[in-house]
């Protein structure tokens, strides 16, 4: 198990940037996948982004919503993720989460691939 805190939200005006931080402790971070989520109010919680080693090479993947804007990196010396959120819309205000995985998934849009969250942080775009 892995204890995340995320960081870095706040109020950011539409075409603004913002870039996320998720801070991992526990258990080694360098062998878990990464993703982030987001949850809007009366919204489900959604798939950003993710990223995670395998045989050498990083991967991602994201959302359609976040492709070409928004860019997930982590440090593994740092036990540290990120998510850097460029060009943001009045949409992408929401509840943003960290999630880590001990195992491979197929699917890794899925929340059940992710044993492990934090307590999320607040972006807020103005229109």
């Amino acid at each position: 198990q892995v204890q995340l805190v995320e960081s870095g939200g706040g109020l950011v005006q539409a075409g603004g940037s913002l870039k996320l931080s998720c801070a991992a402790s526990g258990r080694t971070f360098r062998g878990y996948a990464m993703a982030w989520f987001r949850q809007a109010p009366g919204k489900e919680r959604e798939f950003v982004a993710h990223i995670n080693w395998s045989m050498g090479t990083y991967y991602t993947s994201y959302s359609d919503s976040a492709k070409g804007r928004f860019t997930i990196s982590r440090d593994n010396t740092k036990n540290e993720g990120y998510l850097e959120m460029n060009s943001l819309k009045f949409e992408d205000t929401a509840v943003y989460y960290c999630a880590a995985a001990q195992s491979l998934c197929s699917d890794w849009s899925h929340r059940s691939c992710y044993d492990d969250w934090g307590q999320g942080t607040q972006v807020t775009v103005s229109s």
